[in-house]
């Protein structure tokens, strides 16, 4: 059996930027994007923590060091900059696989700094 688990998360990262008039899509800065294995046109859920409202979309690479988290196209309309959000990446694994994977998670500053990296324990069977 194939499981959909949580791979990465990025726990209360900061809207910067919200482009109703681009390509679908959320920027986030590289560096934010190499910590956690989150590539490139991944899937990913975004939840905003101000107006409860969740979306999929796409992830874009943003600057390196740029703090960037910026929505893009129509999920534009469901954050403003200021607003808090967790960024979720899944992955679908075997169960052995689940039962091994440490899913990274960055807990963010205010400032889309890294106040905290961590890794939750995998799941038993």
């Amino acid at each position: 059996m194939i499981r959909k688990v949580l791979h990465s998360k990025i726990h209360q990262a900061v809207v910067t930027e919200a482009r109703p008039d681009y390509q679908g899509s959320l920027t986030i800065d590289a560096n934010l994007l190499e910590q956690t294995g989150i590539r490139p046109n991944d899937a990913i859920l975004v939840a905003n923590c101000e107006t409860g409202s969740r979306f999929e979309t796409y992830v874009f690479r943003g600057e390196p060091g740029s703090g960037i988290i910026g929505i893009n196209g129509a999920a534009a309309h469901l954050a403003s900059p200021g607003d808090r959000v967790i960024i979720i990446h899944w992955a679908h694994m075997s169960e052995e696989e689940a039962q091994q994977h440490h899913p990274r998670v960055l807990l963010m500053n205010p400032d889309n700094t890294v106040g905290e990296s961590m890794t939750y324990d995998p799941c038993p069977a």
